[in-house]
């Protein structure tokens, strides 16, 4: 109603100050309009694969922003990546339901649940190891559920659920993964979160961090690379970011002698990080 009123009864100046906002407001919707079209054709056109490549580009040009806080003056192994940094104390108590099916697990159902693969292999075997302790197991119980919860999210690439990872896991942890574990992306006309490059690069860490704490900061990697469906050069980048001693694993119950499995150990002090040279090289030629 006030344009209406200078447009029929306005001054020159307000005229003229009317007309250049009504153009702006046209302009704007214009150009929405146009860079709306442009993503989702670009998205038509190469397909929401090849875009995960090319954010691939960009997002490995430095692994270390998506590790955990490290805490490089740490005096203990424990406190380099802290727990509370992994899970927060609301998150861990939201774990005491879900995990109870581990607290509780018998022999028999941990044979059932290898032959049905239904959890990756790290956890499986870990299971098998579970202290008697009532409180050393439920806490391991809560960090080896969320540690096969992250990996299963890594499976997922473009998520179109609310709730992916299923009714049993608990809100707080759901929406952890959503906020913290995927990149958001526009695809047919909406906003979708994506598991990135960069965001499999984070999970990752996260659950080797993790794996840390559950293990006494020395765990397999090549277990954990083979649950996570990485390459071992991408699992290597990450560990050495990480600050972790890689070597040989040998002697570790299970491995048959021409294994090579990879060891990781969170020691003090902390190796001097290397930037990765060659790494910039690769990612050119690719």
């Amino acid at each position: 109603q006030m344009d209406l009123c200078i447009e029929a009864f306005g001054t020159s100046k307000q005229k003229r100050a009317l007309n250049s906002r009504r153009m702006n407001a046209v302009g704007n919707d214009i150009l929405t309009t146009a860079v709306t079209k442009a993503a989702a054709n670009i998205i038509d056109a190469k397909g929401v694969t090849a875009l995960i490549q090319d954010v691939a580009q960009d997002d490995v040009q430095n692994i270390s922003i998506f590790l955990p806080p490290c805490n490089e003056d740490a005096d203990k192994p424990e406190h380099v990546y802290k727990f509370e940094d992994i899970l927060s104390p609301a998150e861990y108590e939201a774990l005491r339901v879900p995990a109870a099916v581990f607290v509780n697990i018998t022999p028999e159902e941990i044979t059932k649940k290898t032959e049905d693969k239904s959890h990756c292999s790290f956890v499986l075997e870990e299971l098998k190891f579970l202290p008697a302790d009532e409180k050393s197991r439920d806490h391991k119980a809560r960090c080896l559920w969320f540690l096969d919860t992250l990996i299963k999210f890594s499976y997922l690439k473009v998520i179109k659920k609310k709730h992916p990872m299923g009714p049993e896991c608990p809100h707080i942890i759901s929406r952890k993964l959503m906020k913290n574990f995927t990149s958001l992306t526009y695809n047919n006309g909406s906003i979708q979160n994506l598991i990135s490059a960069s965001m499999k690069a984070k999970i990752t860490a996260y659950v080797i961090a993790l794996a840390l704490h559950i293990n006494n900061f020395q765990t397999d990697l090549t277990i954990l690379q083979n649950d996570m469906k990485l390459q071992e050069s991408r699992m290597m980048d990450i560990a050495k970011a990480m600050r972790l001693k890689v070597s040989k694993a040998k002697g570790l119950p299970g491995l048959e002698n021409d294994q090579n499995h990879k060891l990781g150990t969170l020691s003090l002090p902390l190796p001097v990080q290397k930037a990765s040279g060659n790494q910039r090289k690769r990612k050119k030629m690719s």
